[in-house]
């Protein structure tokens, strides 16, 4: 929304200067969704409603929306053709999920962009939200994602593994989400040097003429999941003009300080963080598991020592809430609670 034809290099700078110099991004999707009561203990896991209950995934953007996000991320992570097939899906029926799922954020998007033109938030107990544009990131998980075993968590994909075979999974995803409406992709969650050289590759192969973020999941504040150093991954990141941004997503809070400081020493491209909520996820059982006993509250308390080392967008990821995306929001942009 109003950073249509700008150049890679300025758009975040752009953004997050109209954003007042952060930016909220928001929170899970998955568990929200779960939280209203979705079972989506299912191989396409959130993708599982954009064919069931587009309505509620709609529902929960304008909620993160309504919670003070400037950015929201699409139900698309695990959302791929191969996930959609093995489901008795067309390959055209999967590949209109698969925009759909931008198009639902967009609606979100315009709705609540209505309602602010129309004072809508005068009536409610919600802070009035006035940094525009709010952009919607279309999500790519990583190729062990939509095999739904947690896989993406350990980034051990085998000495069989190729990069051709990776970029062949991923390409016709990527086509359809960067002609699907949103302002950028969202490369999330990703587990190995491999899978960040072959998104940089597709970019590039592809002609992708939309900004994409890169963001890396840790478990030892120094590498990412697979072992590769987090060093190593930012700097494939920062080599491709068409990233904008370099961060890390479902991570505990407690690692983040130190994976910004190590990526800043590598990119001067924006850092986006969106950790978990500290739990740790269990590919067997498919259940979350308390490993500390991090708060929301704890969670909140980390914002600004994240926002001195570097960090320019935040938001959270798995089993974060919209009250935790307005927790950020008021610690960014001091807002009385």
């Amino acid at each position: 929304m109003g950073l249509e034809g700008v150049e890679p290099s300025s758009f975040m700078a752009d953004f997050l200067a109209g954003c007042g110099g952060y930016a909220v991004v928001d929170g899970g999707l998955a568990t929200e969704l779960e939280r209203h009561g979705q079972d989506l203990n299912d191989p396409l896991w959130s993708a599982k409603c954009l064919i069931s209950f587009p309505q509620l995934v709609r529902r929960v953007h304008l909620d993160y929306l309504e919670a003070g996000a400037n950015v929201i991320i699409s139900a698309s992570y695990q959302a791929t053709i191969q996930g959609f097939e093995a489901k008795g899906l067309s390959v055209e029926e999967a590949e209109t999920l698969i925009k759909r799922s931008v198009e639902i954020a967009c609606e979100a998007r315009e709705i609540y962009l209505q309602r602010c033109a129309k004072g809508y938030w005068d009536f409610f107990d919600s802070p009035k939200i006035d940094r525009h544009p709010v952009l919607v990131a279309a999500s790519v998980g990583s190729y062990v994602a939509y095999l739904a075993d947690g896989s993406e968590y350990s980034g051990n994909y085998g000495a069989s593994m190729t990069l051709e075979t990776l970029k062949e999974f991923h390409r016709r995803r990527l086509q359809i989400l960067a002609n699907s409406g949103a302002d950028l992709i969202a490369f999330e969650t990703i587990p190995n040097k491999l899978e960040a050289q072959a998104y940089v590759e597709l970019l590039k192969e592809e002609n992708i003429d939309i900004p994409a973020w890169f963001s890396f999941s840790s478990t030892d504040g120094t590498n990412v999941v697979s072992g590769d150093p987090i060093i190593e991954c930012a700097n494939i990141a920062d080599s491709c003009s068409q990233v904008v941004a370099v961060g890390i997503n479902c991570t505990p809070p407690r690692l983040i300080h130190g994976l910004i400081l190590s990526i800043r020493k590598v990119t001067n491209k924006p850092v986006i963080i969106y950790p978990n909520s500290g739990e740790t996820y269990n590919g067997e059982t498919k259940q979350w598991e308390k490993t500390r006993g991090e708060t929301e509250e704890d969670f909140v308390s980390y914002v600004g020592k994240w926002r001195d080392a570097g960090a320019c967008l935040f938001g959270g990821c798995c089993r974060t809430t919209p009250n935790t995306i307005r927790a950020i929001s008021r610690v960014l942009f001091d807002k009385s609670s």
